[in-house]
């Protein structure tokens, strides 16, 4: 489960900042989708990599307060 997540992790990591460029690209007028210039002449190659990105944040939402140590209760830790 720790490859899944570590994967998961890393694939959210590249989609964040691919949106992220997306956005600014928009803001600047121009195409900063990385994916699509790099894999754009492969349409399914292209999808593909943008399903699997949302499939690693369904897992990590699934997963992350099973496999995460900054969700779980520290009876040291002072609370508010």
């Amino acid at each position: 489960m720790k490859a899944t997540h570590i994967v998961s992790f890393i694939l959210l990591i590249i989609g964040g900042l691919n949106w992220g460029l997306v956005g600014l690209g928009m803001w600047f007028g121009a195409n900063w989708n990385v994916v699509n210039q790099l894999l754009g002449s492969w349409p399914m190659v292209e999808s593909t990599i943008y399903v699997l990105v949302g499939l690693s944040a369904i897992v990590l939402v699934a997963t992350h307060k099973k496999d995460c140590s900054c969700c779980k209760k520290d009876a040291t830790a002072p609370t508010m």
